[in-house]
């Protein structure tokens, strides 16, 4: 018994239905003592100041962390991947890695303050300083311990001191100082770093000499910590504030900044303290060219650090995706081993049937474009046994008649017998061309032109303008021949019908359309009756091949046609 295709369908859908649901086990995590290891890896070579090998570890880590879903674990080591992209002036990337924290700190919200920190301090390394107070100002309100709200606080009040804020930054520095929270010795280095900055936001305030005291203060604090790094901003504070009283104190300390930040390694602070001896005229050549070189090679450094955390990131990535691959794929082939037999079964019932589909499909195309072609063919016929019927044939019985009712041998008759016979041939070559094969190629405008031409005539004057415009080689040669059969149906319609005087053809294109304008001041005829007058197959022409066409007359105002299709 014989099936439908789509009763198999049917069926195929209710066996994969029936099928018992196979579901793979995941693998208890394995990964976190491999991820903690990695950790201690990246944390031993930040402290050496190998951050390329840091970033890389610490990466592995938090994406061995995700594997068992440790978001603690995950924040802290974005924190440590954003703060090394800081530390080598990657700020832009700093915050795209804290942004990957964001979804996590919602569990962990003891890392909040660290990660709006860095955020503020990025936002000020970028000059981009109400954001970076925005940042500050959170990290100050996730944190109730009011000795960690002095960092965020102190920072706040160095980018007030960049906006020339200077009665804001000193009141923020003093209400620090207030508080009585630094006079623990554990936080001398903290006291010194809020001394100092009050002592330059005082000095940029104009109050030169509680300036100097606070940053001198803070100076001598610093040293007497051993905290020679902190003594760097001191030195640079010191160098500014006499700069334009006494030069030999403004290079004595911008040296001493250039010589300790050497020592650490700490390139924007030698800029800084070569740019006080530029300006202040100290062996300008010389420090010039140490600026020029050493900020052409932290450009590049930096620029180098930036492409190398971009791979590490992408990198990780990639093997992330590609080892999540392969763990599908090897779930995917557990099940498939199971399925193998039944789709086999399957693809080989739609395989017969997609082929006896498309078989059928081939089949009734062939028969509907042979329809059409003898449809065609038999408008073709019938349209020549009407012309040859209702003109041809008149004109030979007038001629045979002539020929029997006339003296040939007077020159008058024959002279008037030859012109009805070139009538005859001229008819007979008109219904040649009108139902010959049309030439697509090159030439074809020529050939279009010519054919519109042919029915200029004593009573009749055919105008064609902006044929030219149109790219003809741009559109398809069924196409052509449509607009070809249209334009001469419509010609002829114009010769039989309309009588018109004069007649006007336009071309036009946009690049994606062709547009055809038709009018003639023929006689016209009414609206409900122009697809009796044998329009109708123009519009089945051009909608067939997307095109749209309109006619617009009324008796005696002419006729009018617009045709718009596509290329």
């Amino acid at each position: 018994m014989l099936r439908s295709p789509f009763f198999c369908f049917l069926l195929f859908l209710f066996l994969l239905s029936c099928k018992e649901d196979k579901t793979v086990e995941i693998q208890p995590d394995s990964h976190k003592k491999e991820a903690k290891f990695l950790q201690e890896k990246g944390m031993t070579n930040f402290q050496k100041s190998n951050f390329n090998s840091a970033f890389y570890y610490f990466n592995k880590s938090k994406i061995a962390f995700e594997t068992s879903k440790d978001s603690a674990n995950i924040v802290f080591n974005l924190i440590q991947m954003a703060n090394i992209q800081q530390i080598n002036g990657d700020y832009y990337g700093s915050k795209e890695t804290l942004t990957e924290a964001l979804p996590f700190t919602n569990k962990n919200n003891d890392y909040g303050p660290a990660i709006n920190n860095l955020f503020g301090i990025a936002d000020k390394e970028l000059s981009i300083y109400d954001d970076a107070i925005y940042y500050y100002n959170k990290a100050i309100n996730d944190v109730k311990d009011d000795v960690l709200k002095q960092s965020p606080l102190n920072n706040i009040a160095v980018v007030y001191i960049k906006q020339k804020k200077y009665d804001k930054a000193i009141e923020i520095l003093e209400s620090i100082l207030k508080s009585g929270n630094l006079n623990d010795p554990k936080f001398v280095k903290n006291k010194a770093r809020v001394i100092d900055n009050l002592g330059f936001a005082y000095f940029k305030n104009g109050n030169s000499n509680k300036g100097l005291q606070f940053m001198n203060e803070s100076l001598q604090l610093r040293n007497n910590a051993e905290d020679f790094y902190g003594s760097i901003e001191s030195h640079l504070h010191l160098a500014e504030f006499y700069t334009k009283t006494d030069s030999k104190k403004s290079n004595e300390n911008a040296q001493k900044a250039y010589q300790i930040a050497t020592k650490f390694h700490s390139v924007d602070e030698r800029l800084k303290a070569l740019s006080f001896l530029i300006s202040n005229n100290y062996r300008s050549t010389e420090y010039a060219q140490k600026y020029i070189s050493l900020n052409d090679s932290i450009i590049k450094i930096r620029n180098n650090f930036k492409n190398k955390f971009a791979k590490i990131k992408y990198d990780s990535k990639k093997e992330k995706d590609e080892n999540q691959k392969l763990k599908l794929e090897r779930a995917e082939n557990l099940l498939a081993l199971q399925k193998a037999q039944f789709q086999k079964i399957v693809g080989l019932i739609i395989f017969v049937f997609l082929c006896i589909g498309i078989v059928v499909l081939i089949r009734f195309y062939r028969n509907k474009n042979r329809i059409e072609k003898l449809e065609a063919s038999y408008e073709t016929e019938t349209r020549i046994a009407k012309d040859i019927h209702d003109e041809l044939a008149n004109d030979v019985f007038h001629a045979i008649t002539f020929t029997q009712t006339q003296f040939l041998t007077k020159e008058d008759i024959k002279e008037t017998l030859l012109q009805k016979l070139d009538h005859i041939y001229a008819r007979v070559r008109g219904i040649s061309r009108e139902n010959n094969d049309i030439h697509t190629g090159a030439d074809y405008s020529e050939n279009l032109k010519e054919m519109l031409s042919t029915y200029n005539s004593p009573t009749t004057n055919v105008i064609i303008n902006g044929i030219e415009k149109v790219n003809w080689n741009a559109i398809d040669d069924l196409k052509k021949v449509a607009i070809h059969r249209v334009l001469q149906e419509l010609m002829v319609n114009m010769k039989k019908h309309s009588g018109a005087p004069l007649v006007a053809l336009k071309f036009d294109s946009n690049g994606k359309t062709v547009f055809i304008d038709y009018a003639d001041k023929g006689k016209g005829a009414e609206k409900s009756k122009i697809i009796k007058n044998g329009l109708q197959n123009m519009e089945n022409r051009i909608h067939a091949i997307k095109g749209s066409i309109t006619f617009d007359t009324e008796p005696d105002k002419g006729f009018k046609v617009k045709i718009t299709l596509p290329k």
